[in-house]
């Protein structure tokens, strides 16, 4: 059974001196769906600008928003309550031959196709086949997870938002920005449409109700082998009751929690926090 959570999400800048325009998106509001609900979700400023809210491509919440007044600091909040889901299961409606037919492969050529995060290699393609190999897909899909976390070590500070997936396997270290990467790497060289999903992971697994936790951002992939399903490759666990789920798109750029543009000074600080509680 899933529990119900509140998300608080704050990024704060300060900027070396007075920053006189900002054009902002926002992606902190988690999708509402067959496998989780949202209760409430509001993204607020300081200073208060003037926002309103559209649905992307892909189906995810943005809150746009610009700022006309000389400001020297930006705080930008994201607060959440949603229910979460059971943990998901593999998905086995699909076998090979239906996911290499052209009506799929049309249909989901965005979550097969390659991109400066997700980029091909042939040792790579060369570890795809052999993972495939005697496997139904969603075991496959499973497969790679498993070949993900076992050949990357978890090192924060080691890789960064730009990192691709080649150049973190390479390292051999990263974090779930990383491991979903590669994961897509594999799953995508496979013919196995896949993409990429951010939100919150709540850390602990026996956290008390009414309990406060630090949360994490968090990244991992969904795969379509008849229906789409989500699986964790960084702690090789099936998506459920701690996940939160905010963004979905073909690799990192499209699910950015916060980007834009402005004028003035520099920003010189960037604090980043998450706070997580348990409400049941």
């Amino acid at each position: 059974m899933g529990w119900r959570i509140r998300v608080v999400h704050e990024t704060g800048y300060k900027y070396s001196s007075p920053v006189h325009e900002t054009y902002n998106e926002v992606r902190l509001t988690p999708r509402s769906d067959q496998h989780q609900n949202v209760i409430v979700s509001r993204v607020e400023t300081v200073p208060a600008t003037r926002s309103y809210r559209y649905e992307d491509y892909w189906g995810t919440q943005v809150t746009a928003f610009d700022l006309h007044a000389p400001h020297t600091e930006l705080l930008v909040t994201g607060i959440s309550v949603v229910e979460t889901g059971d943990d998901s299961e593999p998905v086995r409606e699909a076998d090979w031959d239906e996911l290499a037919s052209e009506p799929v492969r049309d249909r989901y050529t965005e979550m097969l196709e390659f991109t400066d995060y997700v980029s091909r290699d042939p040792e790579l393609s060369k570890i795809a086949k052999s993972l495939k190999k005697g496997k139904e897909p969603a075991d496959a899909v499973l497969a790679a997870c498993e070949w993900v976390r076992e050949a990357m070590t978890y090192q924060p500070g080691t890789t960064g938002v730009h990192t691709s997936a080649i150049q973190a396997w390479e390292a051999g270290k990263g974090v779930c920005q990383d491991y979903a990467h590669l994961t897509l790497v594999l799953l995508r060289e496979m013919g196995i449409p896949a993409r990429y999903v951010s939100g919150y992971l709540l850390p602990k697994k026996d956290v008390k109700v009414g309990a406060t936790v630090s949360g994490q951002s968090h990244a991992w992939i969904e795969a379509r082998t008849g229906g789409w399903w989500g699986f964790d490759p960084t702690n090789g666990i099936p998506i459920g009751a701690r996940h939160v789920w905010v963004a979905v798109g073909r690799d990192y750029a499209d699910v950015s929690p916060l980007k834009g543009i402005y004028s003035g000074g520099s920003a010189e600080t960037l604090d980043v926090t998450v706070d997580m509680t348990r409400l049941a």
